[in-house]
C-alpha cells in the first residue's frame, strides 16, 4: 500500500501526543496490510467528506484518507472529531 500525506496531515500530526503518534504508526501498519481491518473501524465519511474515508486511532483520534486506487491513497488529516469541522 502506498501512502501519500498531504501537507496539511503532517501538521496536525505534529500536534498529536507522543503516544498518540506511537498508536498512529501502529495503526497504519495494520492499515497498509488491510484498510479493513475490523480494529480500525474503517468507514466512509458523508455530508462535505463524501468521497472519504475515516479510521480510528483510538477512541477519540482518526485519520481522514481518499482512496486514490486499488494500492494507493491520500492521508488528508488526523486529529480528535475537531477535524470533521475543518
Amino acid at each position: 500500500m502506498l501512502i501519500y500525506y498531504t501537507g496539511k496531515f503532517r501538521s496536525s500530526y505534529k500536534k498529536l501526543s507522543n503516544l498518540i503518534r506511537t498508536e498512529a504508526e501502529v495503526k497504519e501498519i495494520i492499515f497498509r496490510k488491510n484498510p479493513f481491518d475490523p480494529i480500525l473501524k474503517t468507514h466512509k465519511l458523508t455530508g462535505k467528506f463524501k468521497g472519504f474515508w475515516s479510521f480510528s486511532i483510538d477512541r477519540k483520534h482518526r485519520i481522514i484518507f481518499e482512496f486514490k486506487g486499488k494500492k494507493e491513497v491520500v492521508f488528508h488529516i488526523t486529529g480528535t472529531h475537531q477535524v470533521y469541522k475543518k
